[in-house]
């Protein structure tokens, strides 16, 4: 595949969309040491305060991975990790003061990924984090070892130089497109409403009458789709939103 050129790198330049977090405990403490530690690290954070809170979250924001306490008031994290399940697979860690074998068992088998005890390193906290938002994306969302590539067919996104191919071919495509087809590529096989792609890209509310998402996604299709009448990349989930295909 023949890169571009520096000009046409910079003129396609787009932020790479950061991982989001979020952080789902009723002690502010915990929260902000959490927020700390991982906003140093780049994620976007998150927060919410009871298992409710954080459901309500799902509704509207794309997030990456979960960070659950179990004791919490109106909705404890068992029941939310549970319910999260039924419609998510982003990684959830579970945070517990409690450290025994039947606590962890409990805990991972109605859907957690880890389970770390309070008190905790927040260093490993971390570490632990980085280790499944890896995993998810490399095993889960169809994404090569190539750490900046993502390869969908004969569609392939590069998220460090922001090159786009479709069958080896460069295509061109604005900073705002770019971050939309990011965004969905991140989540193959998740429907993505469009309030959740707007929020993530635009970072700004979003208008029922706003008809922004689908202008980008229509320009995305006639871009990369063989065919833009009939999507084979990106589809439409009607009355949800859109999905990025994810390879068999």
């Amino acid at each position: 595949m023949k890169p571009y050129s520096t000009c046409e790198i910079e003129r396609n330049y787009a932020v790479a969309q950061p991982a989001s977090i979020l952080l789902v405990d009723d002690e502010q403490d915990i929260i902000k040491l959490m927020e700390i530690y991982f906003g140093n690290e780049g994620y976007r954070i998150l927060k919410a305060n009871d298992g409710m809170q954080a459901l309500k979250l799902l509704e509207t924001e794309v997030i990456d991975l979960i960070i659950l306490d179990v004791m919490m008031p109106n909705m404890d994290g068992i029941e939310a990790c549970m319910k999260i399940r039924e419609q998510q697979k982003m990684p959830i860690i579970m945070l517990s003061a409690k450290s025994t074998d039947i606590d962890k068992i409990t805990g991972l088998s109605i859907g957690a990924d880890d389970y770390v005890t309070k008190p905790f390193n927040p260093l490993e906290l971390v570490a632990r984090a980085k280790s499944q938002l890896r995993r998810y994306h490399t095993f889960n969302d169809g994404r090569e070892s190539r750490e900046y590539e993502w390869v969908i067919d004969d569609l392939v996104i590069n998220t460090d130089t922001h090159e786009v191919w479709v069958d080896e071919k460069a295509v061109h495509l604005t900073p705002r497109e770019f971050a939309v087809l990011e965004l969905l590529a991140r989540h193959q096989g998740s429907v993505l409403s469009m309030e959740q792609i707007y929020r993530q890209v635009w970072k700004e509310e979003f208008m029922e009458s706003n008809n922004t998402v689908m202008v980008h996604i229509r320009k995305l299709r006639e871009k990369i789709e063989p065919d833009s009448k009939h999507p084979k990349f990106i589809q439409t989930v009607w009355g949800v939103g859109y999905k990025m295909i994810k390879p068999q």
